[in-house]
């Protein structure tokens, strides 16, 4: 299975309907997006999604309630601030990524096969043990000037960072 993985939206949505595009294009089944979407109309550029949505909360996520309504009312799931999830027998763990001991216990607890984070807006794909560490990077470009997301396999575990 294809796996999208998104972070670091930051309200920016032509970004957002780049990654949708590029998401559909691709054939991905589900989208996880680890959170700093700000506010919650950000939701809805994600509309023309062709897959499931699963997303977490960020730091600078602003009316959590909201956010988690609005994505119910699309169709999408915002589980919390940390959500586990089995995506074809790849036992998953994503969060935002803002508590760097949290991050590091998570990638090294030997619970998961693939932890999937944000925060940072720097793309990172590196092995922790037996567990793989990604993080998109940042969709919106804010901070570094490269809108990036990610798109995983599950069956090989090859990530492939791709700027929108």
């Amino acid at each position: 299975m294809l796996v999208g993985l998104i972070s670091d939206t930051h309200d920016n949505l032509k970004a957002v309907e780049k990654a949708v595009k590029l998401f559909n294009e691709r054939g991905v089944s589900k989208v996880l997006h680890a959170g700093d979407w700000c506010a919650p109309f950000t939701l809805a550029r994600f509309r023309g999604l062709e897959a499931d949505l699963v997303g977490v909360y960020g730091n600078v996520d602003g009316e959590l309630e909201l956010l988690r309504k609005r994505a119910e009312e699309l169709g999408f799931h915002v589980a919390g601030y940390v959500c586990t999830l089995d995506l074809d027998g790849v036992k998953t763990a994503l969060f935002h990524g803002h508590l760097e001991p949290f991050s590091e216990a998570m990638a090294r607890c030997g619970l998961y096969k693939l932890v999937v984070r944000g925060h940072t807006h720097k793309p990172l794909v590196k092995w922790v043990g037996e567990t793989l560490v990604v993080n998109p990077g940042e969709a919106c470009g804010y901070l570094y000037g490269n809108m990036t997301v990610a798109v995983l396999d599950t069956k090989t575990l090859h990530v492939e960072i791709v700027e929108l």
